[in-house]
């Protein structure tokens, strides 16, 4: 009897132990190289071996590199662990594999094993720091999406699956899974991943040839590289709770709300109470309850009919219920603000002051106190809440509450120390700091802001005012897009609309939009392509009234193309320190930003894949659409009356227009 439990015992041990080994599934041994059982090598690569599966491994990072030995028997190796995966199961990954890779491979000095949640690969030659497309593996869904749905699907894998590569590429762990929406019942799930010793493009690079290497017809499909990986599914094949991001911070705090007085307990009787009793004590509090409920709705309703008199007539309607949750109490931010004191502003924007606030839990916000005289009025406070309160990405400052008390209408967003790249731009001093890596990674952040805007977020959306002063930048210099007042939603299909009343700024508006009042995401491309040419030259467009021979940054930026000339745009602070080949790319997409042609300007999309790859084939710029003419006969910051133009607008300063009634 005890035999067989002891045999019964040994399977279940086994049994258990072979359903915790990881999943195996491809390994690459070259036989070029070979070794021996009895040779130094062989002595090497176990020693090396035992010190990536030993338990001071880096599990928690999930990445680890070693050498054992000397050349010619020298033996480099490393593991790389999926990035939503746990220690625990990572070492149990490795240590397998390590076991494992002497049988698979016995022979071989190169070697590379993958498996579901690591890959271990060891190697003679140095393989640290260096990307090789030796022994990849391909595994593909073996269901197809239908073929009216081809081309949808593959733009949002190929889209979502490029972000994740770049989102992969900014980070020390070289790793990033993200989802987005299919259908109404389907979900995308991605993954990319580096091997974290590559440099950021060297591993951009592997990623998109990773990507790129897939098709996209398949409902699932991953691509395995020694360097890296990237992988799609309809299904949610990682642990979302491992990589989910951190929470938003908590929101101000607000004025508790009045307390409902307590429901009466029914008196306690003993056994011997009588009927008359009983009815009383169920009697009694249905009545109390009943009262306290008439109370309640009267109140709420007094309380509602308040709110509404306070309230704009440009919330009426459904809008309001969507952010409602946001409202903030007048008193709270006055407190935060210290009564909004001159020692707190921080800036004033194109419709009122910033205040920093501190609350009483310590958190920082910036206030936007919307002027009583401004040119945003109840309709463009509405859009900038119910448009900023959907939208949730790290290039967007995101909006925390707002407040409307009288006449006062003010919004509530995240403090983004910095201040605006505007500010670092007109600042001698302060543009220093800007080196190229840091430009280069602003105009990543506002393409990435601007991508998610137009394509990946549930609404559609056209900020129609960017430029320098709205760009703001956190504490660690990445750029945030501001100020939605001006915003338009789009409708799925909507690709263009046109207005009477043209909103924007001076050398930032497209040409179609100014003259013809017709602005799309287009509009939008045209302004980001003016700021790439201001980061790059670390001149305001503002900044030339025909200096140079230019009437504006784009005219100016132009002709130095034209005259093969692209690097005098450069600002000379960093001239001398950045990587000429990709300044004079972004150059090149800031020139096929700016066409005059709508048609001609690149998606958002595009702009994104060019920025992070060089194997992206850029078509030549043509004469740009340029705002060259004549000047604008009022100001539009001193009149309110409608301003004409005698021709096309000019470029003349960053003031935003809120009422340009184009001939």
């Amino acid at each position: 009897m005890s035999l067989i439990f002891l045999c019964l015992f040994s399977f279940l041990t086994s049994f258990t132990a072979f359903a915790q080994n990881p999943s195996f599934l491809y390994h690459s041994c070259p036989n070029t190289t070979t070794y021996s059982r009895n040779s130094t090598y062989f002595t090497n690569l176990r020693t090396l071996l035992s010190s990536l599966s030993s338990r001071n491994a880096s599990y928690s990072a999930g990445f680890q590199n070693a050498t054992a030995g000397q050349a010619p028997n020298k033996v480099t190796g490393l593991f790389l662990c999926r990035g939503d995966l746990s220690p625990e199961v990572c070492r149990s990954c490795v240590v397998f594999s390590a076991n494992e890779t002497l049988y698979r491979c016995p022979n071989e000095k190169e070697a590379v094993l993958f498996y579901e949640e690591c890959t271990l690969r060891y190697s003679h030659q140095n393989i640290l720091s260096t990307v090789t497309y030796d022994g990849g593996y391909i595994l593909m869904n073996a269901n197809n999406i239908s073929s009216n749905q081809e081309d949808r699907f593959g733009d949002l894998v190929s889209l979502t699956l490029n972000q994740a590569a770049l989102e992969a590429t900014s980070n020390s762990r070289k790793f990033y899974a993200t989802k987005a929406n299919w259908t109404g019942i389907q979900t995308l799930y991605v993954m990319a991943q580096c091997t974290p010793d590559l440099r950021r493009q060297d591993c951009l690079s592997c990623l998109q040839k990773s990507i790129n290497g897939m098709p996209l017809n398949k409902i699932g499909g991953r691509l395995l590289w020694p360097s890296c990986l990237s992988r799609y599914e309809l299904y949610s094949f990682y642990n979302e709770t491992a990589i989910r991001t951190p929470p938003p911070p908590p929101l101000p705090p607000r004025l508790p709300p009045p307390s409902t007085p307590p429901v009466p307990s029914p008196p306690r009787h003993g056994n011997g109470g009588n009927s008359g009793l009983l009815v009383v004590a169920i009697v009694v509090p249905i009545i109390v309850v009943v009262l306290l409920l008439i109370a309640a709705y009267c109140f709420f309703a007094k309380r509602k009919k308040k709110t509404s008199e306070t309230t704009p007539k440009a919330f009426d309607g459904d809008d309001i219920t969507t952010v409602e949750s946001l409202q903030l109490d007048y008193r709270i931010i006055q407190a935060a603000t210290d009564n909004f004191s001159e020692n707190n502003k921080i800036g004033r924007g194109g419709f009122g002051e910033v205040y920093k606030g501190t609350f009483s839990d310590g958190a920082e916000v910036a206030v936007k106190r919307l002027s009583k005289t401004s040119g945003q009025g109840d309709t463009e406070f509405k859009n900038e809440v119910v448009v900023v309160a959907k939208l949730q990405h790290r290039n967007l400052v995101r909006l925390l509450g707002f407040c409307l008390e009288g006449e006062e209408r003010i919004l509530v967003y995240e403090y983004v120390p910095n201040k605006s790249l505007d500010y670092f731009l007109s600042d001698p001093a302060k543009q220093a700091q800007l080196d190229w890596t840091r430009r280069f990674k602003i105009i990543g952040g506002i393409a990435r802001g601007i991508l998610y805007l137009h394509q990946d977020s549930r609404l559609t959306i056209i900020h129609r005012d960017l430029k320098a002063s709205n760009i703001l930048l956190d504490a660690d210099m990445n750029p945030k897009i501001a100020d939605f007042g001006m915003a338009r939603i789009f409708g799925m299909e909507q690709t263009q609309e046109n207005t009477s009343r043209i909103v924007g700024t001076y050398g930032y508006m497209s040409p179609e939009y100014a003259m013809h009042g017709q602005f799309s995401m287009k509009s939008d491309v045209y302004s980001f392509g003016v700021l790439v040419l201001e980061i790059i030259s670390g001149r305001k467009n503002s900044s030339f009234h025909d200096a140079d021979g230019a009437h504006d940054l784009v005219t100016y930026a132009w002709t130095l193309w034209s005259n093969g000339t692209p690097l005098d745009l450069v600002d000379p602070i960093i001239v001398d320190n950045c990587q000429k080949s990709e300044v004079v790319r972004c150059i090149h997409i800031g020139l096929l930003c700016v066409q005059e042609d709508p048609v001609e300007r690149p998606t958002l999309r595009t702009i994104f894949m060019m920025l992070t790859s060089n194997t992206v084939t850029l078509p030549v710029p043509r004469q740009p659409g340029f705002f060259a003419q004549s000047k604008p006969e009022k100001d539009p910051l001193n009149s309110d009356q409608s301003m004409t133009n005698k021709s096309i607008p000019m470029s003349v300063d960053d003031s935003s227009i809120t009422g340009v009634y184009p001939r």
